[in-house]
């Protein structure tokens, strides 16, 4: 695997929650840098070997906004 895609949200109570697309990996933490630590964590976790391991990792951090219309 090159590449792996995280897609990172803000948490219901606190934090955020990052998931991967197209594989079964999930994290949490409670700010944008922890989060980065435990996502090269679970990586470390997940793969079994550093070549398996994607070498390019990308976040899509999305922010949920309602604007109500008046």
């Amino acid at each position: 695997m090159t590449e792996i895609i995280f897609m990172v949200e803000e948490d219901i109570e606190s934090g955020y929650v990052a998931r991967a697309i197209n594989c079964s990996i999930i994290t949490q933490a409670e700010t944008l840098n922890e989060l980065k630590v435990n996502i090269l964590d679970a990586l470390d976790c997940h793969f079994d070997s550093p070549e398996e391991k994607p070498k390019i990792i990308k976040l899509h951090i999305v922010r949920e906004e309602v604007i109500k219309y008046a």
